[in-house]
């Protein structure tokens, strides 16, 4: 039998404890990966609620279970010590790390006009802090490895954006910073790395997970034994995928994952250009080219990419 894709490495899935963050690490551990299974445990998606060690050590048991390796850990990723502490115990107890998935994350919706600060910082924190902190010393570890051995060692960063940034999401302001901002970290990130054999890729999963329960509350799910379009047993085999040796071309990517379907979506690019017939723009003269291009296109338009890929949430 030919070893598996991810047989001898290690791997750190945060927020794995439930729903797509639990297919990633089951996923990653099939393939053949000893997983640090990492969950702060709390009940409420809205990140309130008494941690709990439960949602992590069943994950990590039902791995063990079908003959994987695997730990709990219940560490705040958003909290920069306890992302060190995460970091660390991968490393004391598989002699190194090789892959991590961000994907813990919290939900405190509100429209712009009513967002308290509270709500607005918490959801960053989460989020982006999180994916930072884990980040940040996964990266310390990898470049002193390569430094060490004098050449590129192997590692995977998989982090997880959403369409909230890609297409908007009115309700969601803080949720959509942080996914947009993921993204930056994303290319940076595979910048800086690049060299050490690290890659850096972000997705952007639709997945039914009580995270989105609102969001496909009117989507039904098939009758019978198919597979739900919305499982997040879809995304989880392009997070193996990009974990993997196979993928050691694929380096500041965004891809949009679900129901059986992956789209790479392509950088921004510039829609038009206009130039000053003089040394700067006049305000007469922005307004001359400026209004008729924006006065024929539809109000609130946002990334074509995402109309025609049909990426807008529903």
């Amino acid at each position: 039998m030919p070893p598996l894709p991810l047989q001898g490495l290690s791997a750190i899935v945060t927020g794995a404890g439930r729903g797509l963050g639990r297919a990633e690490a089951l996923e990653l551990a099939r393939l053949g990966a000893a997983v640090v299974v990492n969950d702060y445990g709390q009940p409420g998606r809205d990140g309130r609620g008494e941690a709990s060690a439960g949602p992590a050590e069943e994950v990590a048991a039902e791995i063990r279970a079908a003959g994987g390796t695997a730990l709990a850990h219940t560490g705040d990723v958003s909290d920069f010590d306890q992302a060190r502490t995460l970091v660390e115990s991968a490393v004391a107890a598989f002699g190194t790390l090789d892959i991590l998935v961000n994907n813990a994350g919290i939900l405190r919706d509100r429209m712009v006009f009513s967002m308290t600060e509270d709500e607005w910082d918490s959801v960053l924190r989460v989020h982006l802090k999180g994916h930072f902190n884990t980040t940040r010393f996964a990266a310390a570890h990898w470049r002193e490895r390569s430094k060490r051995a004098g050449e590129p060692v192997f590692g995977r960063i998989v982090n997880t954006s959403s369409e909230a940034f890609l297409a908007g999401s009115a309700g969601q302001p803080n949720y959509a910073a942080a996914k947009g901002g993921i993204v930056g970290l994303t290319t940076s990130t595979a910048l800086a790395l690049g060299k050490y054999g690290v890659t850096t890729n972000a997705i952007c999963p639709r997945a039914r997970t009580r995270m989105t329960e609102d969001v496909f509350a009117g989507v039904e799910q098939p009758s019978g034994t198919g597979l739900d379009p919305l499982a997040p047993e879809h995304v989880a085999p392009l997070v193996g995928y990009l974990a993997s040796p196979a993928a050691a071309h694929v380096n500041g990517q965004l891809l949009v994952v679900h129901g059986g379907m992956v789209a790479v979506v392509e950088r921004p690019r510039v829609a038009a250009r206009f130039d000053s017939k003089q040394d700067t723009f006049t305000y007469d003269e922005l307004e001359a080219v400026l209004g008729p291009y924006y006065a024929d296109r539809p109000v609130g338009e946002t990334f074509a990419a995402a109309e025609v890929l049909g990426l807008r949430r529903g």
